[in-house]
């Protein structure tokens, strides 16, 4: 026998894009079910990184899940980039006016699921075999199976909150979906150890030896990253040459006041950049990590699916409040016009600072003469400031 239920919006994934677009919903008055095929345990241990824009701050405050990100958030007015052991600041404040806070994402994804767990609505936690169907009609349905029972849910709309691997783009048929990739020859070996930050904002560094980077989760936790080949063996990486590594790639200043100790967590993650278009397909809309990945190193991934949570909200609310389509009709466009700006920043931050090439060949001279641009020039350090603060929605 088969469950039936319904709901307004049936949104799968209980990762930030859509227990955010959950929650907005809610104080909207516009009612939502979950699907989660993890448990809460596994989703609220996820490691992933967590410098927010001022725009996604602003929004987890209008979310009313702010105030443990205004106590432990950690308020970062510039990055540092290091080249060849000489470095320069990108001041945001005075560059924009604005700041970005560094709060994990792991502590958003707790503060969004304590909110929803406290009234907004549920979360089916262990939703297996979740199918979506119909969705070029005006009733799509899904489909899941959890605590040995077959369950139905009829919504109005449903929004593809499961990431890149998740069943929700790969429901749209092949033929109106386009991708748009490029995979990096490198990746990005991580460590997360229980030590404070060798600085108090992020350094990015590019050297000969390949990029680098020191970033935190708050002042007594340190996360660190340099890059790598995509195929190292982490057993060939014990702490010790990590942290000589980064000692090596960060320069003489961050070495002398680096804190080393043992990682608590370590692992190698490839970089692409990947966007889905369109991010709408009948009364599916697609949102976060679903439709577009970023390389880390310009820090939008969960941003991006802030603001698509963020055009999302607004079309759904037009739609429940004044019975408007235009935005649902026009959600995908405005989206990906958002997100290909940080597709680019994102590319233009990894291309600059990750080694590419030979150190002798022309393609790397033109990077370290990108880079003595910055270094020399307010409108280019503008340039970077406006895009790294977040773009307004």
């Amino acid at each position: 026998m088969v469950s039936q239920g319904r709901t307004q919006v049936g949104i799968i994934g209980a990762g930030p894009a859509g227990l955010l677009l959950a929650r907005l919903l809610k104080l909207h008055g516009v009612e939502s079910v979950i699907l989660e095929q993890r448990d809460r345990a596994y989703v609220e241990g996820r490691v992933r990184a967590g410098v927010l824009e001022q725009g996604t701050a602003s929004l987890l405050e209008e979310a009313g899940v702010a105030d443990r990100l205004k106590r432990e958030g950690l308020v970062h007015d510039g990055i540092e980039i290091v080249v060849r052991d000489r470095s320069f600041r990108i001041d945001f404040r005075d560059l924009t006016d604005k700041t970005v806070v560094v709060y994990g994402q792991t502590e958003v994804t707790k503060d969004l699921i304590a909110a929803r767990l406290g009234g907004d609505g549920p979360i089916v936690w262990n939703a297996a075999n979740v199918t979506i169907h119909d969705i070029d009609s005006a009733r799509p349905r899904l489909t899941y199976r959890c605590d040995g029972q077959e369950h139905e849910l009829t919504c109005d709309f449903i929004a593809g909150c499961d990431g890149f691997h998740g069943v929700s783009r790969q429901s749209i048929p092949a033929n109106a979906l386009r991708h748009f990739e490029r995979v990096y020859p490198f990746g990005w070996l991580g460590i997360l150890a229980d030590v404070p930050p060798c600085s108090h904002e992020l350094i990015y560094a590019k050297h000969a030896r390949g990029f680098a980077l020191a970033s935190m989760r708050s002042p007594t936790r340190s996360r660190y990253y340099i890059q790598c080949s995509l195929y190292e063996d982490l057993d060939e990486w014990p702490d010790a040459l990590v942290w000589e590594e980064l000692k090596r790639r960060l320069g003489s200043e961050a070495a002398a006041r680096m804190t080393t100790g043992p990682a608590i967590e370590k692992s190698i993650a490839p970089l692409r950049s990947f966007v889905a278009a369109p991010m709408r397909h009948g009364r599916l809309f697609l949102a976060g990590d679903a439709a577009h990945i970023v390389p880390p190193t310009g820090a939008k991934g969960l941003n991006l699916a802030a603001s698509d949570v963020y055009y999302l909200c607004r079309a759904l609310t037009a739609f429940y409040g004044d019975k408007r389509t235009d935005l649902l009709d026009r959600y995908s466009e405005t989206a990906l016009a958002r997100v290909w700006k940080a597709e680019r920043f994102s590319w233009w931050m990894t291309t600059m600072l990750h080694k590419l090439h030979d150190e002798t060949s022309f393609e790397a001279q033109m990077q370290l003469a990108e880079l003595d641009y910055l270094a020399s020039s307010r409108a280019a350090q503008t340039a970077l400031a406006e895009n790294y603060v977040g773009l307004p929605y």
